[in-house]
Order: structure tokens, then sequence, then C-alpha cells
């Protein structure tokens, strides 16, 4: 079901489900039977919801306490961001190279992490909320990452995850002259027993595939779009080694050094379903300046 029409008012979001529920003998029951089928609202969050007084009929309209104010449980440090999407259920920003993902629970790392960035926005913007990513991009790859804004949009985001239903679409620059061969990669990747940080395609490993476009085919590189049916840890840099086109800079995994001074690997389009509307959202982040530099030193050389 699509929800069209719909308003926060402060802490509470105000739904309009009509006569389903408004000429129902008893409005309280048909109202949470109308989010459970027809919103497909979490049942654990309803019930929540019901035991803190929640959830609210006034005439023909369903409230829901669902903007209520929750501490930010991350530090919060100043870092400049790019906001690339923003609403009341979720935020997209922009992930910059070398910038970690999140705190790594370690006293000796004093890196400001996207986490303590985002932390600092909602805290500058009066946004009260918890800090909490969708999904990951390693250290060195730039791209947009998705930030649900409350409990409900982190339920239904997390379960679009699981579900595979948010896109991701990269763009890289891989060495050598890939084939069209390497349109599909089906291999499953696990731990590199001999290397803390690597991965490694392994038959005992976790099912991963990776689609490859070829976009532009240079002579010493290939510059390919990718699109993930699965999410491994450097999912797309081991599948590319394993195809013998590591990505350039990725000394890890056997990628030659360059000046970029990291993988040339990029997230250049996310799509998701809004988590209350359903919509389509697409958020595109255009290539960062020293990705675009290293793809015309390519097709130059």
């Amino acid at each position: 079901m699509t929800i069209k029409s719909w308003k926060r008012r402060g802490e509470w979001l105000e739904l309009m489900p009509g006569k389903v529920v408004t000429g129902s003998s008893d409005k309280q029951l048909a109202a949470e039977q109308w989010l459970l089928t027809e919103l497909l609202f979490p049942e654990k969050l309803l019930r929540q919801l019901k035991a803190n007084h929640g959830i609210q009929l006034a005439g023909d309209r369903l409230r829901l306490a669902l903007f209520a104010s929750q501490p930010i449980d991350v530090e919060p440090r100043w870092a400049e961001i790019e906001v690339l999407y923003e609403d009341d259920f979720s935020l997209v920003v922009h992930k910059p190279a070398g910038m970690k993902l999140h705190p790594d629970g370690t006293r000796a790392n004093h890196a400001i992490t996207l986490d303590h960035a985002v932390a600092s926005y909602y805290e500058m913007n009066g946004i009260d909320t918890s800090v909490r990513h969708v999904h990951r991009l390693d250290e060195d790859t730039t791209g947009p990452v998705l930030y649900a804004k409350n409990a409900f949009a982190l339920a239904k985001l997390d379960e679009a995850m699981r579900r595979k239903e948010i896109g991701r679409q990269y763009v890289a620059i891989a060495e050598g002259q890939v084939s069209p061969e390497y349109s599909k990669i089906d291999a499953p990747i696990g731990k590199d027993r001999h290397h803390k940080q690597r991965r490694r395609v392994s038959e005992s490993g976790q099912e991963a595939v990776t689609h490859v476009e070829i976009v532009e085919v240079w002579e010493h590189a290939t510059l390919v779009r990718l699109i993930l049916d699965t999410g491994r840890t450097h999912q797309i840099r081991v599948h590319l080694s394993y195809a013998g086109h590591p990505l350039v800079g990725d000394q890890l995994y056997g990628g030659r050094a360059d000046s970029i001074g990291r993988q040339a690997l990029h997230g250049e389009v996310l799509r998701f379903n809004h988590p209350l509307t359903g919509a389509l959202i697409e958020v595109r982040d255009p290539w960062p300046s020293d990705f675009e530099k290293l793809a015309q030193r390519e097709r130059i050389t």
C-alpha cells in the first residue's frame, strides 16, 4: 500500500486510515490491524508504542508517536558532511575517502567517523534521535550512506536490506582490460586466515554475486559499473581481484600503487523505497575529484 496523505506534528505522525478504522466498532483494534496489514508495521514496535501510549485516535486521524525524542547515542564531533537527501524518516550523506563509518570501540583511535559527524549534524539541527546507519562502506570507498532517523524507518529499511531491496550501484577503475565474460561474478567470499583484514574467494564462504558492466576500456585500465546482489565485506574488491583485475590503488588485493592513494571505488547511486510511502527514492552521488582525475589520466595514457 502507498500512503499518500500524512503529516508530522511534533513527535506525532498523523495518518488518515479511512472508514476501515473510523467505521469500526472497535477502532483501536481496527487501527492496529490496519497498521499491521496495510502499513506492514513492525509488530515489536507496535507493542512498544501501545505500552507507551504512543497510539491515539482523534476523529478520522490516527496518531503515532514515531518522532519521540531519542538520545543521540554517538559522541557529536563536527566534520563537514554533504547531505544528499533528507526527510523526516531518513538521511543520506556522502562518505569521503579516509573516513571510517563508525567508531571501532578502541580508545587509541580518535579519528572522526561518519557516525560522529552525523551526530554533530543532528545536534546542530535539533534532531533528537539515535545515529543508525543502514549499510556500510569501506574506509577508503566514497559514496552515499543511508541513515534511519526513527525506529520505524530503521525497522523498515533493515528489512529492505535483508530482502535485498535497497539498490547500490558502484563505479570502479580496474586494472587491465576487463573481458565481457566477467559480466557476472558468482563466487563465495570468506575470511583469509593468513591476513586479518583481507577476504578471499572460498568454497566455504558466504554467497556473493557481483554484476559487472563495462563502461570504458582503456589501454591499462577499465571503467566498470557494478551492482551487488549481496553485500559481503570487500565484495567488489575481492571479486575483481579474483577475476585478475584488482582495483587501481587497492594494494591490499594486488592492485598497483597510484596517486589516488586508495582503491578506485565509488558508490554512485543508492535506491530505496520510502519507509512510509513506499515511493522510490534515488540518490546520486557525483564522482569525487580524485576519482575523476584518475579516470581522465587513464583515458589519455
